[in-house]
């Protein structure tokens, strides 16, 4: 009986695989052999996966971020939570995360700014990944406003902060030894209670 293999293990394995050797090699000296090698396959098993480097960083990023879409959609609307509660368990928790995988952080950070001295730009790819995000928080902010939880506000513009301060302390865990979490733990939980009615 042939083994069976579960494929979106070996995907995984790939990808972790691969971001520990980007974050060793450099993403530009990296090779798919090289991931096949220390992933103990061979690279032509590589290719049932992932045509190129590429492909594996686009991966890892749609990865993490359905994953905790998913996560944070579930919790938003099965929680008793007032809204600005809901939308502050779900910053802090990607700000937690961060700080757990700072290595896998580290090296999606590494592969995006030595992409884009060869020219790439992962701007696009972060944005529509990030997207699903904002909406949630703007969904959030809508009821809690139509609930008389926030005052009103440009729905837009405070989705929008909510994401730059993520996207500031996830890139400070990535490059910044001497960061201090709960500064901007504290930073966003000041933020949201100025929007509380």
């Amino acid at each position: 009986m042939p083994k069976k293999i579960d494929h979106e293990a070996r995907k995984e394995k790939i990808l972790h695989t691969a971001l520990r050797v980007f974050g060793r090699e450099g993403y530009r000296d990296s090779n798919l052999s090289l991931i096949a090698s220390e992933c103990g396959i061979s690279r032509p098993t590589i290719y049932q996966y992932f045509k190129d480097k590429e492909e594996i960083y686009y991966y890892a990023v749609k990865l993490v971020t359905g994953r905790m879409f998913n996560k944070y959609a579930a919790f938003a609307w099965s929680t008793d939570q007032d809204y600005i509660a809901r939308i502050g368990h779900i910053c802090l928790d990607i700000m937690q995360t961060a700080r757990e995988s700072e290595g896998e952080l580290t090296s999606l950070v590494d592969v995006m700014l030595q992409m884009k001295k060869e020219g790439r730009d992962f701007n696009e790819i972060i944005l529509r990944r990030t997207a699903k995000l904002t909406i949630l928080f703007k969904r959030l902010l809508r009821v809690g406003i139509q609930e008389g939880q926030i005052i009103e506000c440009d729905l837009n513009k405070v989705a929008d902060h909510l994401l730059l301060m993520l996207e500031s302390s996830c890139f400070q865990v990535a490059f910044l030894d001497t960061f201090d979490m709960q500064l901007s733990k504290d930073l966003v939980a000041t933020y949201l209670n100025f929007l509380r009615t």
